[in-house]
């Protein structure tokens, strides 16, 4: 094992606060891109949900107004 102890891995031989920043940015983002794409995912789903009901509509006039 490179470290003794457990007080000795969360310092990381004094580059504690380099490794962890990059650690928890690089966490953030992944979580970031997981947010973003279940809001997008949402956002699209919801768009054509509305899509399909306009054109559903729009047939629905065009079958009042053939009759």
């Amino acid at each position: 094992m490179a470290f003794d102890s457990l007080n000795e891995f969360l310092q990381m031989g004094g580059h504690a606060p380099y490794v962890w920043a990059a650690w928890c940015v690089t966490a953030a983002l992944m979580v970031g891109a997981v947010l973003h794409a279940r809001f997008e995912r949402r956002s699209l789903l919801r768009d054509l949900k509305r899509r399909e009901r306009r054109a559903m509509s729009e047939l629905s006039r065009n079958e009042v107004n053939e009759a």
